[in-house]
């Protein structure tokens, strides 16, 4: 619902932010191509994922990357066979595999962040300082709100399947 008195001329500010978030995805690529080895959008979701909780197992990290045990399993054999993470038997429960990164892991997404930070870096030194300022204000709002659980009633009915809030990455 178009919402009067906002900028951009009574735009919607879930159709603002879906535009903000197309670019943000064309600034992210932005660079990437150099980088090696090449990974995917979803190996590199995985990568995020076993970051945020080292020594996950291929069950939990399934739930987390909403995939299929064999699809874990195939994602992460091409992950460790590129050097990017290791599997290894958790000391205790001898049924359960750990998926830990390896040091070039850490630094291909090191790397992926510097590209990211030095794009946003580049359109950000366009803005006038006190449109960063609101957007930092604005972003730290939203990031507030999607942590936090929708009211008893669920999402919104228009906002369809996908609108359950994602876990954000402090750092992805």
């Amino acid at each position: 619902m178009p919402r009067p008195g906002r900028s951009g001329a009574n735009e919607d500010p879930a159709a603002a932010l879906g535009a903000a978030a197309d670019l943000l995805a064309v600034l992210h690529a932005r660079g990437q191509d150099g980088v090696e080895p090449a990974v995917s959008p979803s190996q590199l979701r995985a990568l995020l994922a076993v970051e945020g909780a080292e020594g996950v197992n291929l069950r939990t990290l399934g739930e987390v990357l909403g995939s299929r045990p064999p699809s874990v399993t195939r994602l992460c054999d091409r992950l460790e066979a590129m050097g990017l993470l290791i599997r290894s038997p958790h000391p205790s429960r001898r049924r359960e595999v750990e998926v830990r990164l390896t040091p070039q892991g850490r630094a291909l997404l090191e790397e992926r962040r510097a590209i990211r930070v030095r794009e946003l870096s580049a359109v950000l030194g366009r803005m006038a300082p006190e449109a960063v300022d609101a957007l930092v204000a604005g972003l730290e709002a939203f990031r507030e709100a999607a942590a936090g659980p929708y009211p008893a009633a669920g999402p919104p009915a228009d906002a369809g399947p996908s609108a359950a809030p994602a876990t954000v990455p402090d750092s992805a």
